[in-house]
């Protein structure tokens, strides 16, 4: 595991983007994992700057999404599909068919999983995946749990994150309670890994997931055993570490 200790957000979104734009250059026609949420918010406007002034190239790139709610299209501004297209592939020179998120729109979980794994398969190892990390410590939408989920499934998510999300929603009522998500096999099949976190909300978490035990109760926690794994964090998200 290794860690780079940034100063804020905008320093730790800017070596996030060095790490994949390393991966990007040294093999063009790579295969991305990658992640929704307001963490690599930052990254993607980073990615974007450096494509639109020619020093990467996304136009072999393929991309895997981590995960997308179920139930909602990709119209709708809330869907994962919705959050790459604005934040990352519109503004980029990918090829659109190239590009890949569960199908939050088939209501049969099981023929839903087995689609997107095998488009995973697919795709050949990922290079390159991409996370962040919640103050329970899921990755993608794994929950804390009593095992560590192989590949695609789908989550009930919990009373936490349906609360952690709800601010994104017009009533508690409308956030959707399942969602369709890359299993923990599947993460650490990845090449490389590659976590951002920001602010002190997430020191609890980090000193927990990277300096406390292995177990399905902090799903990230299992990063530890990645041969690849890079976490990107600011002073505030290790402020209860010692480095």
């Amino acid at each position: 595991m290794r860690i780079i200790k940034t100063k804020d957000y905008d320093d730790m979104s800017r070596k996030a983007a060095n790490v994949i734009s390393a991966v990007m250059t040294e093999k063009p026609n790579c295969v991305l994992g990658l992640a929704t949420g307001s963490s690599p918010i930052g990254t993607y406007k980073n990615l974007i700057e450096r494509c639109a002034n020619g020093d990467i190239d996304f136009s072999q790139v393929t991309t895997v999404n981590l995960d997308e709610y179920k139930g909602l299209d990709h119209e709708n501004d809330q869907s994962y599909y919705y959050f790459m297209r604005e934040n990352l592939f519109k503004h980029v020179n990918i090829d659109m068919n190239n590009t890949n998120v569960p199908n939050g729109m088939e209501p049969d979980a099981e023929k839903a999983c087995e689609a997107y794994n095998e488009i995973i398969h697919s795709v050949g190892q990922i290079d390159l995946q991409l996370l962040g990390i919640g103050h329970d410590g899921h990755i993608g939408f794994n929950e804390p749990a009593d095992y560590f989920p192989k590949e695609t499934h789908c989550v009930d998510l919990t009373e936490t994150t349906i609360n952690a999300n709800a601010r994104f929603f017009a009533t508690k009522e409308d956030v959707p309670t399942q969602a369709y998500t890359m299993g923990i096999q599947t993460i650490m099949s990845a090449k490389k890994v590659l976590m951002v976190a920001s602010g002190a909300d997430k020191a609890d978490i980090i000193a927990q997931a990277f300096f406390g035990p292995v177990t399905p109760q902090v799903p990230a926690s299992i990063l530890q055993f990645h041969p690849d794994f890079i976490l990107v964090a600011d002073e505030a998200a290790l402020s209860k570490v010692n480095l």
